[in-house]
């Protein structure tokens, strides 16, 4: 059995992903308002990136209906995986320990409480491991 092609999804296309990955099945519309919620972003351009993306096998598209319905193609945490394994080799020289202090150190995204918890709880899974 072959193994799927990784996809590399563009910023724009990241976030259409995102709004399909939580809504599971959406319209262009649904899709173009959420975008309109975080960005500056006309109808058309949302449509012709959901084709591009559909022609690229990211999203699928159910067209039985008038209005034509989107999915996710591609698995969240996988795409996640591959992209994260592309930014720790290219970004951080291969090293996920800078990658780490880089994400938890001085920055707009502190780890909560609740947050350092789960890592907390992670490290010492590896560490019995």
């Amino acid at each position: 059995m072959s193994t799927p092609k990784l996809i590399k999804p563009t910023e724009s296309e990241l976030e259409i992903l995102q709004i399909l990955w939580t809504k599971g099945l959406a319209t262009v519309r649904e899709v173009h308002e959420e975008l309109a919620g975080i960005k500056d972003v006309g109808y058309t351009t949302t449509l012709k990136l959901m084709q591009i993306m559909n022609e690229k096998g990211i999203v699928k598209r159910d067209d039985s209906m008038r209005t034509h319905v989107y999915q996710a193609a591609v698995n969240k945490e996988r795409t996640q995986k591959h992209l994260l394994s592309k930014m720790i080799d290219s970004l951080f020289g291969g090293s996920t320990t800078q990658l780490v202090i880089q994400a938890l150190g001085e920055g707009s995204h502190k780890a909560s409480p609740e947050e350092l918890e789960k890592i907390q709880a992670l490290l010492n899974d590896l560490k019995k491991q």
